[in-house]
């Protein structure tokens, strides 16, 4: 399912996720940890890999367009208590 976000709203969900999230999500999706960074904005394409991401320029630091919308939502699960 694809969905549209603000950079900065995706930023802060990435800021605002308890430690160990990053490793933890990398594991549930079967992918490297700076591939779980670059989902959330990072642009190491060296150690990680595109993740289905699209930029525009624009307001709050542009528009997201994700294709897959898994790992933003598993990532809302673990910052709710």
């Amino acid at each position: 399912m694809t969905s549209k976000i603000t950079f900065n709203e995706l930023r802060k969900i990435k800021d605002s996720l308890p430690d160990g999230s990053i490793k933890k999500l990398a594991q549930e999706f079967a992918v490297s940890e700076e591939t779980v960074r670059n989902y959330f904005g990072g642009a190491n394409y060296v150690k990680g890999s595109t993740v289905g991401i699209h930029m525009e320029p624009g307001p709050n630091g542009g528009i997201v367009l994700l294709d897959d919308t898994a790992i933003l939502d598993r990532a809302k699960e673990l910052i709710e208590p």
